[in-house]
């Protein structure tokens, strides 16, 4: 948790200024994701004889739904104008969102997996995914227990908060190195090299290590 003292050494960076430059790197990450998947993976299915199409849920649900959205979640009380009990509600309601994405997302690979004889859980990236969204999941359930209903006493909260804001930021950060990972072991799989869908897939994964910056720096100042 950073202190008051510490943050006064940041007030050079504008909070709003670096908000609006993750909500651009947001819509940026989204679209590239977009053009990836539909154009040069051909496209999305749940169910489908072209296995690589379930496949493709797993990237834009644990990019867009998970990543993007919780670093939107911790960026709540710098964007959104409003009541600081809103703005806990806001947080948690995105909190809520990203982990139903990230889980219905791991569900798409496993499904993939199951489907086209592909073992599981074999490599880092996989590890630290599924520890990830594990520990998203237990803290988001015990913030809703601590600061929501029924809620702990004022005292435990105020105990509580800064453990809350340090394990939610190593959360994330955790889930930017799985989306990092995870942009890398396709690449390799794929053999990517110098052609428009490795470039794409580059620059998905600089957009997403600019977003992942940029939230940290919301938390500092």
């Amino acid at each position: 948790m950073v202190n008051k003292s510490s943050r006064s050494s940041y007030q050079v960076i504008s909070p709003r200024a670096v908000t609006i430059f993750a909500h651009l790197l947001f819509i940026a990450i989204t679209t590239l994701v977009l053009v990836w998947l539909l154009h040069f993976r051909e496209g999305l299915a749940f169910s489908s004889t072209n296995k690589p199409k379930i496949f493709n849920i797993h990237p834009l649900l644990m990019v867009i739904g998970f990543l993007l959205i919780a670093g939107e979640a911790i960026m709540t009380y710098n964007t959104t104008p409003t009541s600081i009990k809103n703005h806990k509600l806001f947080h948690m309601i995105l909190h809520l969102i990203a982990l139903v994405a990230g889980v219905i997302g791991v569900y798409a690979v496993f499904k993939f997996h199951d489907e086209s004889g592909i073992s599981h859980m074999y490599t880092f990236h996989s590890w630290i995914g599924l520890s990830t969204i594990i520990l998203f999941g237990l803290q988001w359930l015990l913030s809703f227990l601590t600061f929501l209903f029924p809620g702990a006493r004022m005292s435990t909260r105020s105990r509580v908060a800064p453990w809350h804001a340090l394990i939610g930021i190593i959360i994330f950060f955790m889930a930017l190195l799985v989306a990092l990972t995870g942009l890398v072991q396709k690449f390799i799989f794929l053999g990517l090299t110098r052609n428009q869908e490795g470039l794409i897939v580059n620059f998905i994964g600089l957009l997403i290590l600019l977003f992942g910056i940029s939230v940290g720096v919301t938390v500092l100042v």
